[in-house]
This record gives C-alpha cells, structure tokens and sequence, in this order.
C-alpha cells in the first residue's frame, strides 16, 4: 500500500469509528444487544466479537474493539466496491458496522454503488431505520447522518 493510500485509509477509518462511538456509546460491560432473531453479546461501542460476559472492558481495549472492527466493515465494503468517495466509503463503512455487510453488498444501495450513481446510494440509507420491522429514532438518526455525509461525496 503506497504511502497516500495508508494516509487515505487511515483518515477514513477514524471518521468512520468516530461516527460509530458517537451512535454507540460506550458500555465496558457486556449486554444483550437485541436483534430480529435473537440477542447478541455485545460491548465496548457495538462490538460482538468474542465478548466475554461478566468482563469489564477497559477504554484502551474498546477503541482497540472499535478500530479493529470498524476496519473489517471498510474491508467488506471495499470487497464489494473498490475505489468509492471517501465520504461514501465512510458511511456505507459504518452503516456495515452497525447492520452488516448486505446494506453495503447486497442491496438497492450497492446497485447504485456499482453504477457509481453515489447520490441515489446515499438516499437509500434511512430506509434501514428498522429493528423486527420497527422504526428506531436511534437508527433513523444514525442513517441520516450516515447520508449527509455520504452526499458529501463531491467536496
């Protein structure tokens, strides 16, 4: 990776976990995260990667969660489309983060991305406003701000 490329990706990947801790918050404590199907062990700023339950987490090892899992979801949406604004990169990176990778790979949304039609992409993200088919005001924010500064492409 060439010296611009790591710069790049390194400013990407802090406004992409800032973003994310800000919706998150944190809980140094593992608890039930709720989803459609059942309910996921999560700490620190939404990590669910080998949680331990009952541990308390120290500050230094969630933002070590939050950077190493905020990497993987850039890694899964530049899988499925390379070379994307950095702006966009950030959003679609923590909407993955926050709801996986189909929003980003395997939606509406990455239709518009293989187009490189970035504005109807960014429009796309409130419709995942939803928990069991309920509308979150948490989610419905958090998208919203993931959108403003996907729009933001084409500074």
């Amino acid at each position: 990776m060439e010296n611009r490329d790591v710069k790049r990706y390194a400013a990407v990947l802090g406004a992409a976990a800032t973003l994310a801790a800000g919706f998150e918050g944190l809980r140094q404590y593992a608890y039930y995260d709720p989803r459609p199907n059942d309910a996921i062990l999560t700490v620190c700023y939404g990590s669910t990667t080998d949680v331990q339950k009952g541990k308390k987490y120290t500050l230094e090892e969630c933002k070590a969660r939050l950077e190493d899992d905020m990497a993987e979801a850039v890694r899964m949406v530049e899988r499925c489309h390379p070379k994307l604004p950095d702006n966009v990169l950030i959003a679609f990176a923590d909407a993955v983060y926050n709801i996986g990778p189909k929003v980003a790979c395997n939606s509406t949304a990455s239709k518009y991305l293989t187009q490189g039609n970035y504005e109807a992409a960014c429009n796309e993200l409130p419709k995942w406003n939803k928990s069991n088919g309920v509308v979150l005001p948490g989610l419905t924010r958090r998208r919203e701000a993931e959108r403003q500064i996907c729009l933001d492409y084409q500074q």
